[in-house]
């Protein structure tokens, strides 16, 4: 029972991920672009002499081992394939780093996003601000809270019967 509880908050985590931070798009772009990358270090290698890189999955563990900063041994010996290299170096880790900050800050950050955080917050800045409406924004702010207490009472009424 437990696990299925745990696995639950994991799914819904999961999706919430997925629906309301960058994570899902910045991924593909990182596997799109690690794929070109990798594609233009092996077709660079392909014809220089001394390369480490012979196949297409060199190339793509190799540009692994690159933007992961694991400190490769075997870097490629072409002019091209060591400027595509370097790019993906610095791309990739500016969007691997990015990516999981990008998400951390926007999962954290979404409670201070919502609808009602922001009608709250109007409605407190334009208190604060009385002195300083005219007699017709304070019309509308009359006007408006009366609607909300009028949709209030019926939220009330409807959760009473």
């Amino acid at each position: 029972m437990r696990r299925a509880k745990h696995s639950s908050r994991f799914n819904r985590f999961m999706k919430d991920i997925s629906a309301h931070t960058p994570f899902t798009e910045m991924l593909l772009l990182l596997i799109v672009l690690w794929l070109i990358f990798s594609a233009g270090v092996y077709y660079s290698e392909l014809a220089a002499s001394g390369s480490s890189i012979h196949s297409y999955g060199d190339a793509l563990y190799w540009g692994i081992a690159a933007f992961s900063t694991a400190g490769i041994a075997d870097a490629p010996v072409s002019l091209t394939a060591k400027f595509i290299g370097g790019l993906w170096i610095v791309i990739g880790s500016m969007l691997f780093f990015g990516t999981i900050v990008a998400t951390v800050t926007t999962y954290f950050m979404r409670p201070m996003q919502r609808p009602h955080k922001r009608i709250i917050d109007t409605i407190e800045y334009n208190l604060e601000q009385l002195n300083d409406l005219s007699i017709d924004e304070l019309d509308l702010l009359k006007d408006t809270v009366d609607t909300l207490i009028v949709h209030v009472e019926r939220i009330k009424q409807k959760q009473s019967e």
